[in-house]
């Protein structure tokens, strides 16, 4: 069964190992920019939801203060 895997791992045509190594740098500066642009959007949604979060306790507070002075 290890060879089959072996076998089928090594003669991969999709696979391409290029012998000039700088072929790599667009690909390397591709995957950098994506993940700046990735970070960036992580940061985002955290920023919104701390926001929303936020918003989400004042109105919880508001409408208890709410009850509370509907209700002796």
């Amino acid at each position: 069964m290890l060879q089959i895997l072996q076998a089928f791992v090594l003669h991969m045509p999709f696979l391409y190992f290029p012998e000039d190594k700088s072929e790599y740098i667009p690909a390397v500066i591709t995957m950098a920019i994506f993940l700046v642009i990735a970070v960036l959007a992580f940061r985002l949604i955290i920023k919104i939801s701390k926001k929303q979060e936020e918003k989400t306790r004042s109105l919880e507070e508001q409408v208890n203060r709410e009850r509370h002075s509907e209700h002796p």
